[in-house]
């Protein structure tokens, strides 16, 4: 049984071997140049590929470049811009109402605390923590699906409760680690711990791995 004081020890040394393995893994793999090119890049980019969000939102923010204009424009212009990221109505609509909500609430600026984010149209803590860590470099946990199954495997929580894995994680990393952390998970979950079938021989953290080695964690 590994108490919590061993399992924040190999949190650590996991998070070490993470940061030698994928050290440009530092950032999101959507391109954006403002906080709401992010926010909205990360609505797009649900049940959507990452590359495929970053070809739609060029044209995108040519069109309609600020809240303000996503919140007036046409959306029928909208669904059909954002049309390739799939599910595109709701996700034209989410768009617009959390671009009004931002005009409405704060002037078309993107706000930087939680409660103010998460009250918006279309936005989770998840995607949230994308726009806090990256844009205003406030730590915080990115529960992707990849970080809720990788941290499961890894024995780093015993939840698959986004909220509960975010901070079961949170409270074995230091705050400083945690943004880097979550991308180079993402990276590892793509790359070697994938969903069906790991490549657990590749794994450079399988002797810390209870999903390989099959010690109790709990």
């Amino acid at each position: 049984m590994e108490s919590q004081e061993q399992r924040t020890r190999r949190a650590r040394e996991i998070a070490t071997s993470l940061a030698e393995w994928f050290p440009d893994a530092t950032g999101s793999p959507l391109h954006w140049r403002s906080p709401l090119e992010l926010l909205v890049a990360t609505i797009l980019a649900a049940q959507s590929r990452d590359d495929t969000v970053n070809l739609v939102m060029p044209d995108l923010m040519a069109r309609f470049p600020d809240a303000h204009a996503l919140a007036q424009a046409p959306i029928e212009e909208l669904e059909h811009l954002v049309r390739r990221t799939g599910f595109y109505r709701n996700k034209a609509r989410a768009v617009q109402t959390c671009c009004r909500q931002l005009v409405e609430r704060h002037d078309g600026a993107v706000p930087t605390r939680m409660d103010d984010l998460t009250a918006l149209a279309g936005v989770g803590r998840k995607t949230a923590n994308v726009v806090l860590t990256n844009c205003f470099g406030i730590p915080g946990i990115v529960v992707d699906t990849h970080v809720l199954r990788v941290s499961a495997r890894l024995g780093l929580t015993g939840s698959s409760d986004p909220e509960t894995v975010e901070a079961d994680v949170g409270a074995l990393l230091p705050e400083a680690d945690w943004g880097s952390f979550c991308h180079r998970v993402t990276w590892f979950g793509r790359q070697i711990c994938l969903a069906r079938k790991p490549r657990c021989p590749e794994c450079r953290l399988a002797t810390r791995c209870p999903h390989v080695t099959g010690n109790e964690i709990r």
